[in-house]
This record gives C-alpha cells, structure tokens and sequence, in this order.
C-alpha cells in the first residue's frame, strides 16, 4: 500500500500533477535532510533518487537524467550550480530548485540564468519544493510579509559583488574595500534573517 501525502492546507491552492516522468533527483551533502526530504517526496508520488555529492550527481545524471531535481548550492566537493547546468545540457526539459542556506539575490539570480526553475532558501519543507517544482511557468511567488534588515541587505550586496567578480575572495574585498580575511568570514555564515 502507497502511503497517502497529507492532506493540503484548506487555503492552498490544488497541486499541478506531477506528469508522466515523476523522476527527481535531490542533491545535498546534509544526510539526515536528504533521507528526510526523500521520503516526503516518494510520499508526494516522485520516484526519487539522492546524491550526496556534485560527483554522484552527475553520475546519476549520466545514467538517467531526471525530470525534477532539487540542488543545494553549497556541496562538500563544489558547487550545486555545476549540476544545474550539467543536467541543463542532457535535458532542457527538467525542473530544477536550487535550495540553500546560504540564500543570496547575487546566486539565485546565477542558477535562474543557467537554467533553475526556482530558488528557495533553507530551511524548506516538502510543501514548498514541491510546490516550487510543480509551479506554472511564469506564476509569481508570494511577496514575503517582512522586508528585508539592514544586516540582510548589506550580506545581499557583499554577495552580488561576490558574484560579479566571479567568486574571486580577494577581488571582492579589493572592491568593498575590506579585508580578505573579514570578508571570509561573512561568506562563511548563513545569511542573517
């Protein structure tokens, strides 16, 4: 017997169906998250596979490239994006979500420009992926309740700096005028709230 997936909040809207190819490969080197997210998904109707890194990833895009993927940015052997795009080049068709922690404008706008779908910031629960990856093309997500802080705003700049100097630490703090190290540091936390 298939377990049935919870029953949607009574103010969300019905979920698209899911198509012919319920494939989805999920990408992160968190292990616990992984399983997590897996077994939500299967629950979901997906017929899941995991990696746990950028080289299983491609691998498993190699052997069968999925309809569905969702990528974490940061991975312990490089970055997400280079999965996006390896699975871009064996089917443009897929739907792809780039989740982070480490959630900037700069990198979202770079995974949307080599081909994500969506961007969601972590933590994301099954409700939103899922809803992420079966969205209509060119529907408008919620605008967020609170603005932005300051402390937000100011990592948002140092990221799309990051971003235009193509991740090259010491360029960045060349032009924010900060030093390397200071600027290591920020790069190296979550994003502030």
């Amino acid at each position: 017997m298939i377990p049935q997936a919870p029953f949607p909040a009574a103010d969300a809207p019905p979920l698209p169906a899911i198509g012919p190819d319920p494939s989805l490969l999920l990408v992160d080197d968190d292990e616990a998250f992984l399983k997590r997210l897996a077994r939500a998904m299967e629950r979901r109707g997906f017929r899941v596979e995991t990696a746990g890194s950028v080289a299983a990833a491609r691998e498993a895009i190699a052997a069968h490239p999925p309809a569905y993927a969702v990528v974490d940015l940061r991975l312990s052997d490089g970055n997400g994006l280079d999965v996006v795009e390896r699975l871009r080049e064996r089917r443009p068709d897929s739907r792809v979500i780039v989740l982070t922690g480490y959630g900037a404008i700069a990198t979202a706008v770079a995974a949307v420009k080599i081909g994500a779908t969506d961007y969601l910031a972590k933590p994301a629960d099954a409700e939103e992926v899922t809803r992420a990856l079966l969205a209509e093309e060119g529907a408008l997500p919620e605008p967020p309740e609170k603005p932005m802080s300051a402390d937000r705003v100011r990592w948002e700049h140092i990221q799309r700096v990051f971003e235009l100097c193509d991740r090259n630490v010491s360029e960045t703090a060349r032009r924010l005028g900060m030093h390397r190290r200071t600027l290591q540091r920020i790069l190296a936390k979550r994003s502030p709230r």
